[in-house]
């Protein structure tokens, strides 16, 4: 079984996903120490955890620490400790059974992309110092020496990138200085990529881009430039414009969330149902059990909660707008 999920988790390389691993329990509960699964960012599991209440608590807290790049630890309890604490996510336990688990929750996410455009000697120190950050790094442009280059995980003899995965996560680094400065920035703004810095003066960069905009590229490309490249930390020399830019790339990298788009979305929404009787996470697109009531569907875990709902679905449909989710806490006030 093990083996199996090494090779499950080898291939989804390339790919986003969380594992998580039940670290604790108490009895009665189905999940035991060492159960582990895999979700996908569309809330897709692969593995076992636990069933019932467990699964979907899973799969929601999956795809939080997939889009914050985020390991956490979560409790599913019958009781909640009064002891706060640090950074540990409690959720109740709303399955009839109780018990509890503790559920460790990690997200492996690719490795960005650093896409450098030159030849220049801050090209080579952006390649060398990129990849000792864990980058993968693909250098591009006509001519190239690839014993200058001997960190790059790829060489573009050109400055055609349109075949590159800019599905991936992508930082792209101009720095052509002098060789068709204008060519290669127009090449790395077309591919879309949040992140393009020049490595320039502020009067060149104004100059190129503006010549880029009397060429009918969309505004909208050309505000995502950065130029000059780099945090302004005084950078003198290569090898200090490299250390500013990739200081500059770490900071965007974590003040903005890893994972956006649809398939993401699509999980989230999938796990965010909830039954309004015992609290429980449902998923919409599987739950067996649901009611109408005033055009809004209500989604429960089991044959009981629909049948208490709807005997009161008045006083049911009005106690489930008030239940609060608090730093990943979810309870029921009544």
């Amino acid at each position: 079984m093990f083996d199996e999920f090494l090779t499950k988790a080898a291939a989804l390389r390339g790919s986003p996903f969380a594992i998580a691993i039940v670290v604790g329990f108490r009895p009665p509960v189905s999940g035991k120490p060492g159960d582990k699964a895999i979700i996908q960012p569309s809330g897709q599991i692969w593995g076992w955890i636990g069933g019932g209440c467990v699964q979907p608590i899973v799969v929601r807290e999956a795809l939080r620490a997939i889009e914050e790049g985020k390991a956490r630890l979560i409790r599913i309890a019958s009781t909640q400790n009064s002891k706060s604490e640090y950074e540990v996510i409690h959720y109740p336990m709303t399955c009839h059974g109780g018990g509890a688990m503790e559920i460790y929750i990690e997200p492996v996410l690719p490795v960005p992309q650093l896409l450098v455009f030159g030849r220049t000697a801050a090209a080579r120190a952006l390649c060398k110092l990129g990849k000792a950050i864990g980058y993968d790094v693909i250098v591009a442009a006509p001519d190239l020496d690839s014993r200058l280059f001997q960190d790059a995980d790829q060489l573009i003899e050109s400055r055609d990138v349109r075949d590159l995965d800019f599905g991936r996560e992508t930082y792209i680094v101009v720095s052509t200085q002098g060789e068709a400065d204008e060519v290669a920035l127009e090449r790395a703004v077309l591919t879309g990529v949040p992140y393009v810095s020049f490595v320039a003066s502020r009067r060149k960069a104004e100059k190129v881009l503006q010549f880029l905009a009397e060429r009918g590229i969309a505004p909208e490309l050309l505000s995502r430039v950065k130029a000059p490249a780099g945090l302004d930390i005084r950078a003198l020399g290569p090898e200090e414009i490299a250390v500013s830019i990739l200081a500059e790339i770490i900071f965007t990298r974590r003040s903005k969330k890893t994972l956006r788009g649809d398939t993401l979305e699509a999980g989230r929404a999938r796990s965010d149902g909830r039954d309004p009787i015992c609290g429980m996470i449902v998923d919409p697109a599987t739950a067996g059990y649901f009611s109408e009531y005033c055009g809004q569907t209500y989604y429960f875990c089991c044959a009981g909660c629909k049948q208490e709902f709807d005997q009161k679905p008045e006083t049911h449909a009005t106690t489930t707008e008030r239940i609060k989710d608090v730093s990943g806490y979810i309870f029921n006030p009544e």
